[in-house]
């Protein structure tokens, strides 16, 4: 028989990591949870051999163990083996028992038909590392791997009989090296097998949501001791990473049938794969027609959440969130991320703005990531992007876990450092005293979230519109949409059946919010005229929250100070505590007003501070500009709620508080004036004709309302408008006298007056209709939902 010899180096345990590029490895680096690296684990076996027993490897194959007395012998020359697998499966056994790990070094084939016919296996640390091959010395090793290869002679030679069997031809059993105690010698590479009853428990675990640290100390626990596992977490991760692989390729393939057909139910059914759709390794993003609409009445601030990794893959799943008319968590889409690079977040935002139709939100609230802080700024560069405040105080109590055990007093100091300070200067003051008070002036962690302060903590951002109610309740929190429903043990193939229940859910909770605001009266706790307009417009929760800053006005008191001719500001406080003022500035003639708390800009409802202005200068009702649509009863409509606010009730409220508020400041500037006698002699002179004047003028005095707002006559004061006929007065050529100039202004005048009353009448009761109609639709889409509801529970 004519052979050859052909030279290569595979380790026996089945590859993997290599010292340098050639080399066997058997020192491990340490890896985080996230990092993977390839599998130690022995390669799968087929045949049989004589004193060898063969069990199931847990669906890689058969492993190969010595049974009997071939359990305590020593190779020797001329022994025999069944098979190839045999043979390296007892020298792996007899390896282990002393102490070191083994590879195959070299084979020879038939040159008849290729088949191995001689095989030589060495203890691993045989031969030396080739520091000056050219693939090693031409590139950058990003990790250098300790040198393990030390010259070791030690090595089992068998080859093929005529007869099928393999007899041993050479062996050496002297070492030049320290071999490992028994204690230890789990960790050697060829010797760390995962058996078959810890693959299913692995696999239990795994699907249960557990991850590799967690499974390894039960196994651990379950075994009596990390020796009689037999491998490591790094082989624990790695047959995880496989098996969620494997898992993943078909789950993907589901994933994109799925919006597939939804796209083909629903052509307004948005998805987009990022790369190559065909090899399902791209991050995927849709978002169904609801999402859609639902954006295009609530897409003024936006939460976007990776934070759930709520299936078995680790794989990011990232909703994109928002919230509705009744302060309840609404979706626009959703994304599958397989990696969380820059470009896949940047891609990611791209695609999602184009399904939105190109409009950019107002403000977006996402993790503290820099990854995902980059690729806003490139996407949406007028945003304002917060950081989860909530996420930042979880992340705290685990990065600061000492601090909270040794201070029982700094979660509270720091609650209060970052949502009870009023002002910027406030905080930083607070922040510097709280971390010289703990020592912590050091912190790499804290000093970092300190330096992104501008962008979580509220007293930076209370100038953005966020829809939240409070800047200090628990909503600054991610928005929910998911929970309760998916978690870290579901898998693809779950998903979306959990995925259409929350839903439906949400969908449920929605209209059961419309109904209760259609249908309930709400209870109301003042005479005011403002507050019985807020119930009529503001959805059943949000007029609860308007209603409550309402209240809370009567413990405070507004007080007078700087008044520039245009601005007045108000000093407000409780009643006794002065030393803890907010400041609004009122612009009366425009009915403007702007608080120092700027809940207004944050929540989108006014404060009890600008109530409580509003109360001492006789505003009795809410200005059409302090109405935001996307907080009433008809968000979804597409009837203008500042018209609806302008009926002839409100009309006349508004502009009677208008004239009121305007007579007296110009009023104030006679009394501000009259310093000396003369003075007040001039000031008393020119009120008392002025107010002969008001006493002969008409009630209307050519005045109308439009809108809420005063209309001047067309015939003012002094002046004379000289009216031409259009033929001259016929062919005289004579102009109208003067009284019947005057006459002919006062005729159309009046006509214009009451063309005007009519056309106010007609808008106003247009109005009234529109919003019967659209009151009626709403009920009516209220009780079809109730009838599918009622219709799935009887099914």
């Amino acid at each position: 028989m004519d052979n050859e010899v052909i030279e290569f180096d595979i380790g026996l345990g089945g590859g993997g990591g290599r010292d340098g590029d050639d080399d066997f490895v058997d020192i491990e680096h340490p890896v985080d949870d996230e990092e993977m690296v390839d599998s130690p684990l022995m390669s799968s076996a087929t045949g049989s051999a004589s004193g060898i027993v063969v069990f199931g490897g847990g669906g890689s194959g058969e492993i190969y163990l010595p049974e009997g007395d071939l359990l305590d012998l020593e190779p020797y020359d001329g022994m025999e083996f069944e098979s190839e697998e045999a043979a390296k499966a007892f020298y792996n056994s007899y390896a282990r028992r002393v102490g070191f790990s083994t590879r195959v070094s070299s084979s020879r084939r038939s040159r008849r038909d290729g088949a191995i016919i001689q095989r030589q296996f060495v203890c691993a640390k045989e031969g030396f590392r080739n520091l000056n091959e050219k693939r090693t010395k031409d590139r950058e090793i990003k990790r250098p791997r300790t040198i393990t290869r030390v010259g070791c002679k030690a090595s089992l030679s068998v080859k093929m009989q005529d007869s099928g069997k393999w007899v041993v031809s050479g062996f050496v059993k002297e070492h030049n090296h320290e071999l490992v105690p028994p204690d230890q010698v789990h960790c050697l590479r060829s010797h760390r097998q995962i058996s078959g009853p810890a693959k299913t428990l692995i696999d239990t675990l795994q699907a249960a949501g557990m991850g590799p640290r967690r499974i390894m100390s039960a196994l651990i626990k379950e075994y009596g001791g990390i020796s009689k596992v037999g491998f490591t977490e790094v082989d624990c991760r790695n047959y995880m990473r496989n098996n969620r692989q494997r898992s993943l390729d078909g789950d993907i393939q589901m994933l994109l049938d799925y919006l597939r057909q939804m796209q083909a139910d629903n052509q307004n059914f948005f998805y987009a794969v990022q790369g190559d759709e065909d090899q399902s390794t791209g991050n995927v993003i849709w978002a169904d027609p609801k999402a859609r609409m639902n954006y295009s009445y609530f897409g003024d601030t936006v939460t976007f959440d990776t934070t759930y990794r709520s299936n078995r893959y680790r794989l990011p799943f990232a909703p994109f969130t928002g919230v509705n008319h009744h302060g309840q968590p609404v979706l626009f889409g959703c994304a599958f991320l397989i990696n969380e690079s820059e470009a896949s977040f940047v891609w990611l935002f791209k695609t999602w703005l184009m399904a939105m139709s190109g409009r950019h939100p107002v403000s977006i609230t996402t993790d503290h990531d820099a990854v995902i802080q980059s690729a806003i700024m490139q996407v949406f560069p007028q945003t304002r992007h917060r950081f989860c405040k909530w996420h930042i105080f979880k992340k705290c109590q685990e990065k600061l876990s000492h601090v909270f055990l040794k201070h029982p007093t700094f979660e509270a100091d720091f609650h209060k450092c970052v949502n009870l300070t009023e002002s910027i200067d406030e905080f930083e003051s607070c922040w510097l005293s709280l971390v010289d008070r703990y020592d912590l002036r050091d912190h790499e962690w804290l000093q970092t979230v300190y330096s992104a302060r501008r962008q979580w903590v509220p007293v930076y951002l209370r100038d953005t519109f966020f829809a939240e109610m409070s800047i200090t309740q628990r909503s600054d929190s991610m928005n929910s949409y998911f929970d309760g429903y998916v978690n870290a043990s579901t898998n693809l193939s779950q998903f979306f059946k959990l995925y259409e229940k929350a839903l439906e859910s949400r969908n449920e909770k929605e209209v059961k919010a419309d109904f209760e605001t259609m249908n309930t009266a709400p209870v109301l706790k003042t005479p005011s005229p403002m507050e019985k307009q807020a119930s009529e417009l503001y959805t059943k929760k949000i007029f609860m929250r308007f209603q409550e800053e309402l209240v809370g006005t009567l413990t405070f008191t507004a007080s007078k100070g700087d008044d520039d001719g245009e601005i007045i500001t108000y000093q407000v406080a409780k009643f006794g505590e002065d030393h803890k003022a907010y400041y609004v500035k009122l612009n009366v003639l425009e009915m403007m007003a702007t608080c120092s708390c700027q809940m207004f800009e944050f929540s989108g409802l006014l404060c009890r501070h600008v109530l409580a202005v509003f109360r001492v200068t006789n505003v009795l009702t809410l200005p059409s500009h302090y109405i935001l649509k996307r907080w009433t009863r008809n968000a979804k409509s597409s009837v203008m709620l500042e018209e609806r606010s302008s009926d002839v009730y409100t009309n006349y409220l508004e502009s009677h508080t208008v004239r009121y508020n305007t007579l007296r400041h110009e009023a104030f500037k006679f009394v501000d004036g009259a310093k000396s006698s003369e003075t007040y002699d001039i000031a008393l002179d020119a009120l008392k004709e002025a107010a002969k004047k008001v006493a002969h003028a008409p009630k209307n005095d050519g005045k109308t309302m439009v809108n809420g707002h005063v209309r001047g006559n067309l015939a003012g004061g002094a002046s004379r408008i000289h009216y031409a006929s259009g033929d001259h007065e016929g062919s005289s050529g004579q102009h109208l006298s003067e009284d019947d100039m005057d006459k002919k202004i006062r005729e159309l005048t009046n006509e214009l007056q009451c063309a005007n009353r009519k056309c106010e009448v007609y808008r106003a009761n247009l109005l009234s209709v529109l919003k019967d109609i659209e009151d009626h639709k709403l009920q009516l889409s209220i009780k079809v939902q109730n009838i599918k509801i009622g219709m799935k529970d009887g099914l």
